[in-house]
């Protein structure tokens, strides 16, 4: 049996089952009914006694003994069948509401069945609803231990007799019939061996089939280590080959533009870390080699700066540079900023956003193609076709997860013949283990140290009954001339979700903060972005007070002046989202405060996001409480690089096997970047033959 083979002609499947396993689950080939993995297991290799189920008992129980009486209770739709069980410790009922006629056929009274099921209590009296029932006859009677694997499935499946005992079925049938030629080795010989890992086909029975919990780690182990491995080993091959295929512009000079703002325009002493991130970038510019560097830091830990002094590298040889933001709000925020930093040198600065239009976005072009525009910066309008550099070496791209992999291939692309030197800085820390994932073909340098007199954001939780207090102290902010934000995850009411939204918070607000007195800007996605922008600036120029915001506000707004932020239903967001909000708050030194307001009744997971940020401010002890809280799905932009469709292999939880397998696809990579050895050839046929399906990877990350 060929992996290749499609599901209809397997036993037990047919045209339309495999038809609707195709619309359900994305289920073709016998290859993909193979990694259509259990996400858990009924352990059915022990007994319980019917005396030890109490109130207390949570799980389902697995029973040996006698059917004692038989008989149908009630009428209509309280009819019921229900069943005496005994044991030698007591008797449980055994109850049926579906299915009676041919359930009661098929018991015998007086004959000994094996019972599984979840208790439940009916006054003080034990039972079990729908149990799975199997009567011990000559032929069973050691019936085997077993760890039934539970599969993932839909009710659509379940109709079709799919569901998880149907799936189970069918995969056990099918590894019946496979040998180990069908299921040939994707790992070298010398890595299954030192690692003490079964065969891939052992593997795979002992993670479907299990008959102990042993059995099931060790074959899941072998899996989740593949899955890892291999996707370690595209990433660095990837990493490899660009290396040798892309060479890089050679910066091998500090000038004069350099010098100049370290030494005259600088208006603090670096960190230490920034210092770091400095050298680190430094030496790649110079090595002759494309640079493809993520800088990761914390919420205000002065990332930009590095990127500013990084531009100037670039220009003291003789380059233009760009830096790509995802919204106009941040680009406009760089291109203020940087233009300030750079005033009194001999720079020039563009901007280029989708509302820069006519005659001044024509111009741009013109001087961006004949080279008298060193820095451009902007939103995605920097990769359309007609924006033309003269001669681009350094990109700069902010926020980079919200950029899609074909937008930055699009400007990694506009310099020729060598691509541009790559620089992507994010400001959501990432996890190692994810980094190592979606980023293992970037170098990565991180700032994990915070400017001098930057105090953490003082963060509380408060729920409705605090609402007085809470503007009262607002009040006592705005009196000290401070600003404040307050920020709500909706524009308008739902009618599926009971939040405050921020049409009607407005409305709140305003009642409470009278114009007579205060002044307010709204700011949310649905603005035009002329609208947007003055809103912003009115709040930048300290015009209005509050702003009321949804997340339009979350990344790279800055407002030293504002001191206080207002999170309502903030049990509603991420953990990421969350940090990235208050890091807009207290970019002015002093004391700041963030107010978690959430509803009284709040869920565990809601629950532990709000006590992580208020006991915490460093972003990655946040993002690795994120990930364990989500998983990797909807980290970091993860879910649209399509790289972490991972089928058993779980971030957070195998952790020391990533670590195992990267350090072992390293090895081999920079040993055999092409895995043309001899002893790499059966990895090196699985990787051509998955290349297929990794053909949406970018040139970078």
């Amino acid at each position: 049996m060929k992996l290749q083979t499609k599901i209809e002609f397997l036993k037990g499947i047919g045209p339309a089952k495999a038809a609707m396993l195709q619309k359900e689950l994305g289920i073709f080939t016998v290859s993909d009914l193979l990694q259509h993995y259990p996400f858990r297991y009924i352990d059915k290799t022990k007994f319980n006694r019917i005396s030890d189920i109490t109130p207390d008992t949570h799980e389902s129980v697995q029973l040996r003994g006698i059917l004692r009486r038989l008989e149908v209770k009630g009428d209509g739709r309280k009819r019921r069948l229900v069943a005496r069980f005994r044991d030698p410790s007591g008797a449980i009922d055994l109850v049926w509401f579906k299915g009676i006629h041919f359930i009661e056929k098929t018991l015998v009274i007086g004959s000994e069945y094996v019972v599984y099921g979840k208790p439940a209590f009916f006054g003080s009296q034990p039972n079990i609803a729908h149990p799975e029932i199997e009567i011990v006859t000559k032929s069973n009677t050691e019936l085997a231990p077993t760890m039934d694997a539970v599969y993932p499935t839909t009710e659509k499946l379940k109709g079709k007799g799919l569901d998880p005992k149907g799936i189970r079925k069918v995969i056990s049938s099918m590894l019946d019939n496979l040998t180990e030629e069908d299921i040939p080795e994707n790992l070298p010989e010398y890595v299954v061996n030192k690692l003490r890992f079964p065969s891939r086909l052992a593997a795979l029975r002992l993670t479907h089939q299990p008959t102990n919990n042993a059995e099931m780690v060790e074959g899941r182990n072998r899996l989740k280590f593949e899955e890892l491995f291999l996707m370690q080993i595209k990433i660095l091959q990837t990493k490899g080959r660009n290396q040798i295929a892309y060479q890089g512009w050679m910066f091998d000079k500090i000038g004069e533009y350099f010098n100049d703002f370290y030494f005259n325009k600088l208006k603090f002493e670096l960190t230490g870390a920034q210092k770091r991130v400095l050298k680190e970038i430094r030496k790649d510019l110079g090595s002759g080699v494309q640079m493809n560097r993520l800088l990761q830091g914390d919420v205000g830990s002065g990332k930009t700066i590095c990127a500013v002094m990084s531009i100037l590298m670039a220009l003291d040889n003789g380059f233009q540079t760009c830096l790509m933001a995802p919204t106009e709000i941040l680009a406009q925020q760089h291109y203020d900023g940087i233009s300030a930093d750079l005033e009194g040198m001999d720079l020039k600065v563009g901007f280029l956003v989708g509302s820069v239009k006519g005659k001044k976005r024509k111009l741009l072009f013109e001087e961006l193609a004949n080279g008298e525009i060193d820095i451009l910066i902007g939103t995605h309008a920097l990769i359309e076709d007609p924006v033309i550099f003269k001669n681009l070496g350094l990109v700069v791209i902010d926020e980079q997860h919200r950029f899609g992999v074909q937008q930055r291939a699009k400007l990694w692309r506009k310099s020729k013949p060598n691509p541009p030197h790559v620089l992507v800085m994010t400001a959501t820390p990432i996890p190692r283990t994810l980094a190592m994932s979606v980023y293992g073909d970037l170098d990565v340098s991180v700032i994990d140290e915070m400017p001098p007199g930057r105090l953490p954001v003082i963060t509380v939780h408060r729920n409705e009954s605090h609402r007085l207090r809470v503007f009262g102290f607002m009040k006592e902010q705005i009196a000290k001339g401070h600003q404040i934000y307050i920020v709500y995850p909706l524009i308008e009411e739902s009618e599926t979700l009971d939040l405050n939204n921020l049409m009607a918070g407005y409305e709140s607000i305003s009642r409470e903060f009278p114009i007579e007195k205060y002044q307010l800007s709204i700011l949310h996605g649905r603005m035009k972005a002329v609208d947007k922008d003055f809103e912003m600036q009115r709040f930048i120029r300290n015009e209005t007070q509050i702003m009321v915001a949804t997340t339009v506000i979350e990344v790279g707004v800055n407002v030293p002046n504002a001191t206080m932020m207002v999170i309502e239903n903030s049990e509603r967001f991420g953990l990421a989202q969350l940090h990235q909000l208050r890091g807009r708050v207290g970019r002015g030194g002093g004391e700041a405060f963030c107010i978690l307001m959430a509803s009284y009744k709040l869920s565990n997971e809601g629950r532990q996001r709000i006590k992580t940020m208020c006991e915490t401010s460093n972003g990655f002890e946040i993002a690795e409480a994120d990930l364990k809280l989500r998983g990797p799905g909807n980290i970091a932009g993860t879910q649209q690089s399509g790289i972490l469709n991972l089928k058993i292999a779980d971030l957070v939880k195998d952790g020391k096997i990533l670590k195992t397998a990267r350090e072992i696809a390293k090895r081999i990579v920079e040993d055999d970047v092409n895995l043309e050895r001899p002893e790499h050839l059966s990895l090196k046929n699985y990787m051509d033959f998955m290349n297929k399906a990794w053909k949406g990877w970018s040139m970078i990350s």
